[in-house]
């Protein structure tokens, strides 16, 4: 775990070091594609370690004590991923906040304005876990980690002037939108080490959760499939997802505590649709 931490946070470094090395601009202009660079693979890391979190059983490593411990650093040395998730989000806001510095413009307001909302209903995500706020409290605070991902993403790719009209133009984001969303209150309703339980027809609300997220999710292939030309590669993620989702469901009701890393592959999945959507 920590190797894989350590390989991840280094991986983004490097990427926004040789991307401010070798992009055309230079100065600030080169700092600010680096950091931009970085920030969307920290983001991108930051959701595989919550991931990580619940698929390991963590989600309560720290009880509810929020956003530090005193020996924080001490289990992040000892592979504790929920450690990990906290360190590498501080990190994301430092860079939101040098990137709101150097280039001060609607964007980069937008998005540490989400680092900000994602951070806040961080602590509420352990209050959910712990049985004391509803589901969609778990449900908000993962659609604001996506939306950070996209909004950084989408200014490496040109929308992020536009961003928000982007995001509105875009059709099969809102599905996306929808279907993350649900994943978290899916994974609220059934709180910390429950299983959803077997079920053919639903008995109880995190029953009707995870169904209403499935049809959702199959929405989204069909949404795809129609426009197939305009989104190849996202419609096959999608596909490979739907039976992912299939996959979790029967790990998280075999081992409810520490499901493992079908979790990560599942958001994986998500945010290699979300970016074959926004590359597209």
């Amino acid at each position: 775990m920590r190797a894989m931490v350590a390989v991840l946070v280094a991986g983004a470094i490097v990427a926004g070091v040789v991307r401010g090395l070798s992009t055309g601009a230079e100065g600030v202009g080169a700092l600010v594609d680096g950091l931009l660079l970085a920030q969307i693979v920290l983001s991108a890391v930051l959701i595989l370690l919550g991931s990580l979190v619940e698929g390991f059983g963590f989600g309560l490593s720290l009880g509810t004590h929020w956003p530090y411990t005193r020996n924080i650093f001490v289990l992040l040395l000892r592979g504790d991923p929920e450690a990990a998730h906290r360190i590498v989000a501080t990190l994301v806001g430092l860079i939101g906040v040098a990137l709101v510095l150097l280039a001060p413009q609607s964007s980069t307001l937008s998005g540490l304005a989400l680092v900000v909302a994602t951070a806040l209903f961080g602590i509420g995500t352990l209050h959910v876990l712990a049985g004391r706020l509803p589901s969609v409290v778990h449900g908000i605070h993962g659609l604001l980690a996506y939306g950070v991902f996209l909004a950084y993403l989408a200014m490496l790719v040109g929308h992020g002037d536009g961003f928000w009209t982007f995001v509105a133009e875009t059709g099969p984001l809102h599905v996306v939108v929808v279907v993350v969303l649900l994943g978290g209150m899916a994974t609220g309703q059934r709180g910390f080490g429950t299983a959803f339980g077997e079920f053919v027809l639903p008995r109880r609300a995190r029953h009707w959760v995870f169904v209403i997220h499935l049809v959702a999710a199959l929405g989204l292939v069909a949404m795809l499939g129609r426009s197939f030309g305009a989104y190849p590669v996202a419609f096959y993620f999608v596909v490979v997802q739907i039976l992912a989702g299939f996959l979790l469901f029967h790990a998280v009701n075999l081992q409810p505590k520490a499901p493992g890393l079908t979790v990560a592959f599942h958001q994986a999945m998500a945010l290699a649709i979300t970016t074959a959507i926004v590359v597209a």
